[in-house]
């Protein structure tokens, strides 16, 4: 009778472990996804570094100075986008930038485009195509939310030598709304998104002498448009 008692316990116990381990596991796609909304997920380019003087790089003068400019070239292993296959639109170049530094320490390298870049719908992850050099620098992606809120997300480490796509997930707000990093207004659906304000490189004070390179290419988002293609069309709008 014993036996049996403690078969049953361990059978119990077995599938209480694995209903803890199967309920409330989320998909990667559900980040950020509020209740009885669906996913319309689709990869978006953000910018392809190809306008001369669109990205300007700037140090401060005391730990060194920079200088940016296009180059011909780019990652052999970029897949272009689906949408884009058709157009045929050319890639020619990215965007490339030699800082050279005066002195060791804790510096800061920004990069800024002439005007904050607009992602439509809900942004799940940013990504870009990175030539690092191997450096232990760390990149940073600076972003602009809703509110009108800057946030800078970790990137990652340059360590890596040749071209390598980064990824960087855009945490969801909080449930109140206001708090983290805000992508819409839950009250209205014709308005949401965020900008995208720049890059920063902080450098490595045990690397940061001599003459560093780093070259940028092929920003995208993995963005979700539901609410986008799914607005109502007799919906009023409250601009009066």
């Amino acid at each position: 009778m014993k036996r049996v008692i403690l078969s049953v316990l361990v059978l119990f116990c077995a599938v209480s472990l694995f209903a803890q381990n199967e309920v409330g596991v989320a998909e990667p796609t559900e980040i950020g996804t509020e209740p009885n909304q669906g996913l319309e997920l689709k990869e978006v380019s953000v910018d392809k570094f190809e306008m001369e003087g669109y990205w300007t790089s700037h140090i401060s003068p005391d730990d060194g100075f920079s200088t940016s400019r296009l180059f011909a070239g780019g990652p052999a292993a970029k897949v272009p986008l689906e949408d884009e296959e058709q157009f045929q639109i050319p890639e020619k170049y990215v965007l490339g930038t030699r800082i050279d530094f005066l002195r060791r320490g804790y510096t800061s390298i920004y990069f800024r485009p002439q005007r904050p870049i607009p992602i439509e719908g809900i942004t799940k992850t940013i990504s870009l195509w990175v030539a690092g050099r191997n450096f232990r620098h760390d990149l940073y992606l600076q972003i602009r939310d809703f509110l009108g809120r800057d946030f800078e997300l970790y990137v990652g480490k340059l360590d890596f030598p040749g071209w390598r796509k980064l990824t960087v997930a855009v945490p969801p707000a909080a449930d109140d709304g206001r708090n983290g990093v805000v992508q819409r207004d839950y009250h209205y659906f014709n308005s949401m998104g965020i900008m995208v304000t720049g890059l920063v490189i902080r450098a490595d004070p045990l690397e940061a002498f001599g003459s560093y390179y780093v070259y940028f290419d092929d920003m995208r988002a993995v963005t979700d448009l539901f609410t986008e293609n799914n607005r109502d069309p007799d919906d009023m709008p409250d601009s009066w």
